[in-house]
């Protein structure tokens, strides 16, 4: 397996995952994630991958593509309350299915926090979904920790 960043060739195998972590998301929670969509067009997807603020990797077998990273440079503004720092987000990650439990996800997390330190970030971050519980699990099995928390009161149900 080889983890490198993402090329446009790449893109039908992203798209592919994509549509997966939307499933998930809708699974949880049919009332905020719609079904059958993906969280981004192939056109977005390839403005992203050539985006020089953004990085995409991609682990790759056979040809195929196992899994996907997204990750964005973020500069903290200087305020009166945050101490200026770099940081990399992770937007999107997502292994397949079928490669699941293989260390397809901690691979890409690996290479994920290896280019971090190379450029000179303070941390990683990443937003988790709390009905996702199996990666919630993975994401503490590697060593993350809850920085903050989003709480949420429904007012209307459809």
């Amino acid at each position: 397996m080889e983890i490198r960043r993402a090329k446009t060739e790449d893109l039908n195998g992203i798209m592919s995952l994509l549509y997966q972590v939307a499933e998930v998301h809708h699974k949880g929670r049919p009332d905020l994630f719609k079904a059958g969509c993906a969280k981004y067009t192939k056109e977005q997807l390839e403005s992203i991958i050539m985006d020089k603020n953004s990085v995409v990797f991609v682990a790759v077998e056979d040809g195929a593509v196992l899994g996907h990273a997204f990750c964005m440079l973020e500069e903290t503004a200087k305020n009166g309350v945050l101490v200026p720092h770099r940081s990399l987000y992770i937007d999107d990650i997502c292994v397949d299915e079928k490669s699941r439990g293989k260390h397809v996800g901690k691979s890409l997390c690996d290479r994920v926090l290896q280019y971090a330190k190379e450029e000179a970030c303070y941390n990683v971050t990443l937003n988790v979904w709390t009905l996702n519980k199996n990666a919630m699990a993975f994401y503490k099995a590697l060593g993350f920790k809850e920085q903050k928390i989003v709480m949420e009161t429904v007012l209307r149900i459809d």
